[in-house]
């Protein structure tokens, strides 16, 4: 499943605060208008998968190596006990480094033993205690997880510091020298809660006008 769906909060509302409390960025938002952020309800596992998957590569390199794994499966639902039953060398085969091969099992046990809850099973968690129960996988990092409480949790308040294009964003928007720190980024960004997911999306936007 594809489909992609506005996150279960208000852009409209989001993009207003954001506005009164952050001038330059309120003149980014009105130089680009509507946000536009979709998310994707996919399990953890699932996107968790997609994720170590497209991690360190292009993405349409990593497509078609993701449709490669999943062509593995045929016409069988995707599930941590289907991916434990291919063989490596078929998931090597597919395209996946060593690394990543012995990551996605990784995550496979790790969802079967519990450790990667299901998505009703997250709703409740904060997003720091989701960042600490999935970057127990191997492979999976912080970044990963909060491109996850973002764009599959739909998540409001999310502030990826060490994202580049964030960082890059940042410092064409407020005409700096340099990239900012994670720390630094994190400062100015205490004035954009409860909106941080929306304050990043326009921050990527940023860097897409500048290109």
């Amino acid at each position: 499943m594809n489909e992609t769906s506005a996150p279960p909060y208000d852009l409209a509302q989001a993009t207003a605060d954001l506005t009164a409390a952050d001038a330059v960025l309120g003149d980014l938002i009105a130089a680009v208008g509507p946000c536009t952020l979709e998310i994707r309800a996919h399990e953890p596992f699932v996107a968790l998968l997609r994720a170590i998957v497209y991690q360190q590569l292009s993405g349409k390199a990593a497509g078609t190596i993701h449709g490669r794994v999943l062509a593995l499966f045929g016409a069988e639902v995707l599930s941590p006990e289907a991916l434990l039953a291919v063989p490596d060398e078929a998931l090597r085969g597919a395209g996946l480094s060593r690394a990543k091969t012995r990551a996605v099992k990784d995550l496979a046990e790790k969802t079967l033993d519990g450790t990667v809850p299901d998505q009703t099973a997250l709703q409740p968690l904060t997003n720091e205690e989701v960042i600490e129960r999935l970057t127990a996988v191997r492979g999976v990092g912080p970044w990963t997880v909060e491109m996850l409480l973002m764009f599959t949790l739909g998540r409001p308040d999310v502030l990826p510091v060490a994202d580049l294009g964030v960082r890059h964003g940042y410092r064409l928007l407020y005409d700096h020298d340099e990239l900012p720190s994670p720390s630094a980024l994190r400062a100015h960004g205490e004035r954009w809660r409860p909106w941080r997911s929306v304050a990043s999306w326009y921050l990527w936007r940023a860097v897409d006008r500048a290109r």
